[in-house]
C-alpha cells in the first residue's frame, strides 16, 4: 500500500467537496468550490514503487456555484451532480472513435437550496437527491421529473444511500435522526407498480440505563448541526446486508463524555444498531464500501462480527483521517491519518479496488494504491452493482441471502484483552502497514453491557492488523483508539 496527497491544482486551490470513479473506465471525476467537474487518469506507480499519479482529461463546465456532490450511475453512461442553490444536472456520456464527451442530458429542478448529497438506483432509473431545503427528492431520471417528495427532516439532509436491492431507502440529517424509507409499490390503472417509499424507522435516541438504577435515560445517537462538516454520507454494503451511518455520537454510561462512532445496522432489523465502531478523535463525516468483495481469510474469522461468505472492505472517514476496515476483522487494517490540513469531503474507491481516493477543503486530494491481491482475492457476489437491474426471482433470493446477516457479541473481553496484549507482545509481521515518522496507534478492545435501543416512529401507514499511522510528531499524548464493540440484541 502507497500513498499520499497529490501536489497539483486540483480546483485552482479552492476547496475540492466530491469525488467519484467512473464504474467502467476507472477515471476519476472531482468537483469543488470552482464550479467545476474534472476528469483524470490515475497513473499507477507501483513500478517505480512511488506514490500514484494523475493525468488531467477533461472538464464539465455548467454549474453556476460551487459543486458539492458527483455520483457516476452503475451502468457509467450517466454522472449526477448537485450544487449550491438547488442544481442539479445528469450528464449523459457521448463516446466517439477519438475520445469521450460528457454534455448536460436534464436538468432536474425543484430543489430551493443547496444539494448536498446523491445516490443512484442500481437500474439508472431513479436518483435520490438530499438537500439544504430539508428534503429528500427521488427523481424519475427518464423524464427528468419529481417522483416523490421525502420531506419529514426539520434541518439540512447531509447523506441519502439507495439500498442495491432496491427495498429501501435512507436519509441522515442534521436534526440528529436517520430515517429509513421502505418501497410500498402503488399500483397504476394498467397494472404497472410505481415506486412509493414510505418512512419505516425513525432513528434519534438510544435508551441508557442509570447504572444500578432501574431508570433508563435516552440520548441521542448522532450529532447535532454543529458538526463542522457540511457532509454525513451514508452508505450501503454492495450486497446490501447492512447500511453504515456516520457521525454518530455515543455515550457508553449516561455520564460518560460522548464517543465519536460509525453505526452499522442489519438488514435484519433496520430499527437499531447492530454494531457500533468507536474510538475516532474527530467526527466522522463520511463511510464508503470498496464495491468488490474478496475470498475469507479464515484467520479473523472467529473474531468478526458478521457471518458473511466473504470479505467486504469499508473506509469511514472522520474530519482529518481515514480508518480502513473489513467484515472479517475487529479493528482496523489501516489507518491513514496526517494528510491534509482542512476537512476531508468525500472518499471513493475505484471500480477494481486498486485505489482509494479522498478530498480535502484544503483544495488537495489523497490517492492510495493497493498492490495486487493486497486486499485480498475478489470474487463475485450476489448483487453486481452495474448494468441491469436484477429479475424478480435472483431479487428475492437475494433478499433472503442477505436476512441471514448475523451479529456476534464478544463472549469474554478479558480473553479479547490478554489475546491482542500477547499478540502486541509478539510483534508478528504484518501483510502490509503504512510507517513513517509517527506513533503507532493502540488498539484496546472495550464492551458495554449497557443495551442500546432506538427510538423507532412507525409511519408506514400515513487479531486485528495493525497500521502505523501518517501523522505529524506531536507534544501531546498519544490517545488510544478504542475498537468496534458489540450491542447485545
Amino acid at each position: 500500500m502507497k500513498g499520499g496527497t497529490i501536489q497539483i491544482s486540483w480546483h485552482d486551490g479552492k476547496p475540492v467537496l466530491t469525488l467519484d470513479f467512473h464504474p467502467i473506465s476507472g477515471l476519476l471525476a472531482t468537483a469543488g468550490a470552482d464550479y467545476d467537474i474534472k476528469l483524470w487518469l490515475i497513473n499507477s506507480g507501483q513500478a517505480e514503487k512511488k506514490v500514484p499519479s494523475v493525468s488531467y482529461q477533461s472538464s464539465l463546465t455548467y454549474h453556476g456555484c460551487a459543486v458539492n456532490t458527483i455520483r457516476f450511475s452503475p451502468s457509467g453512461e450517466l454522472l449526477a451532480s448537485g450544487a449550491d442553490g438547488g442544481e442539479l444536472f445528469i450528464w449523459k456520456l457521448h463516446p466517439s472513435e477519438t475520445n469521450q464527451s460528457w454534455k448536460v442530458h436534464k436538468s432536474l429542478s425543484f430543489h430551493r437550496k443547496d444539494v448536498l448529497d446523491l445516490q443512484w438506483s442500481l437500474d439508472d432509473a431513479y436518483l435520490i437527491s438530499g438537500s439544504v431545503d430539508n428534503s429528500c427528492i427521488i427523481w424519475d431520471v427518464s423524464k427528468g421529473t419529481v417522483h416523490q417528495i421525502l420531506d419529514a427532516h426539520c434541518h439540512y439532509v447531509q447523506g441519502v444511500a439507495w439500498d442495491p436491492l432496491a427495498k429501501y431507502v435512507a436519509s441522515l440529517s442534521s436534526d440528529r435522526t436517520c430515517r429509513i424509507y421502505v418501497n410500498k409499490p402503488q399500483t397504476k390503472s394498467k397494472g404497472v407498480e410505481k415506486l412509493n417509499y414510505v418512512c419505516q424507522h425513525v432513528i434519534t435516541k438510544a435508551d441508557q440505563q442509570r447504572g444500578d438504577e432501574t431508570k433508563t435515560i435516552k440520548t441521542h445517537l448522532f450529532h447535532d448541526e454543529t458538526l463542522p462538516s457540511f457532509f454525513r454520507r451514508l452508505s450501503w454494503s454492495p450486497d446490501g446486508s447492512f447500511l453504515l451511518i456516520p457521525a454518530g455520537s455515543f455515550k457508553v454510561s449516561p455520564t460518560s463524555e460522548a464517543v465519536n462512532a460509525t453505526y452499522v445496522f442489519s438488514r435484519k432489523d433496520l430499527s437499531r444498531p447492530a454494531l457500533q465502531l468507536p474510538g475516532a478523535s474527530k467526527p466522522v463525516v463520511v463511510v464508503r464500501f470498496c464495491p468488490v468483495a474478496f475470498k475469507l481469510r479464515g484467520s479473523h474469522s472467529e473474531e468478526g462480527f458478521f457471518k458473511l461468505p466473504y470479505r467486504l472492505v469499508f473506509a469511514i472517514a472522520t474530519l482529518n483521517s481515514v480508518y480502513i476496515y473489513d467484515t472479517e476483522c475487529v479493528a482496523p487494517i489501516a489507518v491513514l491519518a496526517g494528510l491534509h490540513y482542512a476537512a476531508i469531503t468525500d472518499i471513493t474507491w475505484s471500480p477494481n479496488a486498486s485505489y482509494l481516493a479522498l478530498s480535502s477543503q484544503d483544495g488537495y486530494c489523497t490517492l492510495v494504491e493497493f498492490e495486487d491481491n493486497e486486499l485480498g482475492e475478489s470474487i463475485p457476489i450476489s448483487i453486481t452493482v452495474g448494468r441491469k437491474p436484477v429479475d424478480a426471482e435472483e431479487k428475492k433470493h437475494d433478499l433472503e441471502k442477505a436476512d441471514e446477516l448475523m451479529t456476534e457479541t464478544t463472549p469474554d473481553v478479558s480473553k479479547k484483552q490478554a489475546e491482542l496484549q500477547q499478540n502486541e507482545e509478539n510483534k508478528q509481521p504484518l501483510p502490509s502497514k503504512i510507517t513513517t515518522d509517527g506513533e503507532e496507534k493502540e488498539h484496546v478492545m472495550q464492551k458495554t453491557d449497557d443495551e442500546v435501543m432506538t427510538e423507532t416512529r412507525h409511519e408506514e401507514e400515513n487479531q486485528p492488523l495493525q497500521s502505523k499511522v501518517n501523522t505529524p510528531v506531536s507534544n501531546k499524548p498519544a490517545r488510544k483508539r478504542i475498537t468496534p464493540m458489540a450491542i447485545d440484541p
